[in-house]
Formats: structure tokens, sequence, C-alpha cells
């Protein structure tokens, strides 16, 4: 069956390869654009377990989503209960990511340097990418599966 929005196999590729790259940068941004480890070290220990475990899950989520975009390109288009499960779910993380991004971030200042303004731009940029790509998808999957 025809999708009510069809995307493009690629624009599904890079934003996975783009997932796998905010998992992998992940750890510098926080280390080196939010000083992430030394505000850390004030929490408790049971806090800092906790704020380390939230971080890498958001990391594990970030690389899986990617790679699941990336080996499954076709199985997130194909409009059947788990693909519209699978993109829902997708969508609305990047979705609050994107919320969040735009409700809380701006109060706050991240280094000055070019190139951290720059790679705040870029990683904006590919939130809203993702958001946006997951939603279609999500769209279309949900159209076709109630038809």
């Amino acid at each position: 069956m025809k999708n009510f929005i069809e995307l493009p196999n690629w624009l599904i590729i890079a934003g996975g390869i783009g997932q796998v790259f905010t998992a992998l940068i992940y750890p510098y941004i926080r280390h080196q654009v939010f000083d992430w480890y030394n505000d850390v070290k004030q929490l408790k220990p049971l806090n800092q377990e906790i704020a380390k475990t939230y971080g890498r899950y958001i990391q594990g989520l970030n690389f899986s989503f990617g790679l699941i975009a990336i080996l499954f390109t076709s199985a997130l288009k194909n409009q059947t209960e788990l693909a519209v499960a699978l993109t829902g779910i997708i969508a609305m993380y990047w979705v609050g990511k994107v919320a969040t991004q735009i409700a809380y971030y701006p109060m706050y200042q991240i280094p000055q340097k070019l190139h951290f303004k720059i790679g705040s731009y870029f990683m904006n940029f590919l939130f809203t990418l993702f958001a946006l790509v997951y939603t279609l998808l999500f769209i279309s999957n949900l159209t076709g599966f109630l038809k």
C-alpha cells in the first residue's frame, strides 16, 4: 500500500547516521561544553550515579535509534503495528528533546568559542531533523495502518 507520506530511504539513513553521531559526540559535549562532570561531582554519591546512568540512557537511545534507522529503514516504513509503535516512540523522544531545548536551554550560556556556537546550531538542526523525520514516519505508518 502506498504511504501517505513517502520519505526517501536516504533521509532516514542520514537521520540514523546523525543519531549515531549525537551518541558518539555526547561525552565530548558534556565534558568540554557543559563541564558536566565537575557539576556532577557536587552531588551526593547516589545522585551522581543516577545522573551518570541517565546520561548513558540518552547516549544509548540515540545510538540505538540511529542503528535501527540505518539497518531497518524499510521496516520503519512498512505500516505495521511495530512500525507505528517504534516510530511513535522515537518521534515523541525527539519532539520532547526539541521542546525541552526551546523551553529551557536558552536561559543557559554555552561557551562563546566559535566552534561551540556553530556546534550548538548544528546539533539543534539535527534534533529538529530527527523530530521531523520520525513524526512524518509515524504519521505515514499510522495512516497506512488505519486504512
